[in-house]
């Protein structure tokens, strides 16, 4: 597949706070067959741990 399914960009930045429904986010794009982009973004908002993840969309 030459383009992201679904109309999807092929580069998003994933953010949330650090727990099971972000690590599933990331994990159904990788399913889909995106890649990761670097390493995660960590900061603390004063209540939670937030995570920020780059993933692309392979080149043919």
């Amino acid at each position: 597949m030459s383009e992201p399914p679904q109309g999807l960009p092929r580069y998003r930045v994933l953010t949330g706070p650090d727990d099971e429904r972000f690590c599933r986010r990331v994990s159904d794009a990788l399913d889909l067959g995106y890649q990761l982009h670097g390493s995660p973004a960590l900061t603390f908002d004063g209540d939670a741990v937030i995570v920020a993840q780059a993933i692309l969309w392979p080149a043919d």
